[in-house]
């Protein structure tokens, strides 16, 4: 995949980085495994760039392709034979909420639906841990968005493994056996959906626990944040490191060429948010839609509805 977009200012070498780049650093390769030690939260390119510069630079990219997306969307609707799925995961105030409203600013309220999957219901819990998520995946022609999702029941789950005693799974018990069984269903699932023409693209958004800390304390200290703050986000930092293996081990067992992963860097918004308008972008002008071909006896049709507008 080429293009002419780029990341101005924030490439490591002072340069414009162009999609290739940006897939070379942030794209987790098919069957290579993770270490979220190699990808630093808090990068923001070339620090010989002042910080201002980068990120008025990164603004503009993004607004950018804020617009490529609402025509791309429309694209997407006019042809009818794609969708597209993606997933945000991360940590608590990671910036899902905010990368979602501002790179879906400009798209047709239409044609994308946003589901946040929170604590299963009792329904939910009496089905496989997958069906909840199926029944959100869109349709042809919509973009569909994940803030969590099924990836839930090999993160959450896997940290808090009392709760598999609510999902009544016969004979599950947890381990390795269970976890990588869970990543062969989801990458099947997600196989499935790509050859039926669900382009999927997954987002990790990559925080600190120093800049979760900074921003829960923002959270606390602003009364108009204080709807945002459970007390249940600051004791999920106590199961920091058992979070960090969860999401190494689990991207890597289901970054695939036909769902790819992507680690972002998320200490900083304005970073995190361009890198996934540029993501987004290029892997929906990825799928070569062209719009629909019209019959001679529909352009026919179209004359003669002009012939009878004019002669009004």
């Amino acid at each position: 995949m080429t293009t002419s977009s780029t990341l101005p200012g924030l490439a490591g070498d002072g340069v414009s980085l162009d999609f290739a780049k940006l897939e070379k650093r942030f794209r987790v390769p098919a069957g290579k495994p993770l270490r979220l030690a190699d990808h630093d939260p808090g990068w923001a390119g070339n620090g010989d760039i002042p910080e201002k510069e980068r990120k008025e630079e990164a603004r503009g990219l993004l607004a950018t392709h804020v617009e490529a997306l609402s025509q791309m969307q429309e694209l997407l609707w006019a042809s009818d034979t794609w969708s597209v799925l993606v997933i945000f995961q991360a940590m608590d105030a990671a910036g899902k909420d905010g990368a979602i409203k501002h790179v879906m600013s400009g798209v047709n309220p239409q044609g994308v639906e946003v589901t946040s999957f929170k604590q299963p219901s009792a329904e939910e819990l009496d089905h496989t841990f997958l069906w909840r998520c199926m029944k959100r995946v869109p349709s042809r022609g919509q973009i569909g968005i994940f803030n969590r999702s099924y990836y839930e029941d090999v993160l959450v789950v896997r940290v808090h493994q009392h709760l598999l005693e609510a999902q009544r799974v016969p004979d599950v018990k947890p381990g390795r056996k269970l976890w990588e069984s869970r990543y062969d269903d989801i990458v099947a699932f997600e196989r499935h959906l790509a050859r039926n023409g669900t382009a999927i693209v997954k987002f990790f958004l990559n925080v600190s626990r120093e800049e979760q800390k900074r921003r829960f304390l923002s959270r606390i200290d602003e009364p108009s944040k204080h709807w945002k703050f459970s007390p249940s986000d600051v004791a999920e930092r106590q199961h920091w490191d058992d979070y960090m293996n969860a999401y190494e081990e689990a991207i890597s067992a289901t970054s695939t060429d036909h769902a790819p992963w992507y680690v972002v860097p998320a200490d900083k918004k304005w970073v995190s948010r361009a890198v996934v308008s540029a993501v987004l972008t290029e892997t929906i002008r990825g799928l070569g839609l062209t719009w629909p071909k019209i019959s001679a006896e529909q352009r026919q049709q179209i004359e003669e509805a002009r012939r009878h507008l004019e002669a009004e």
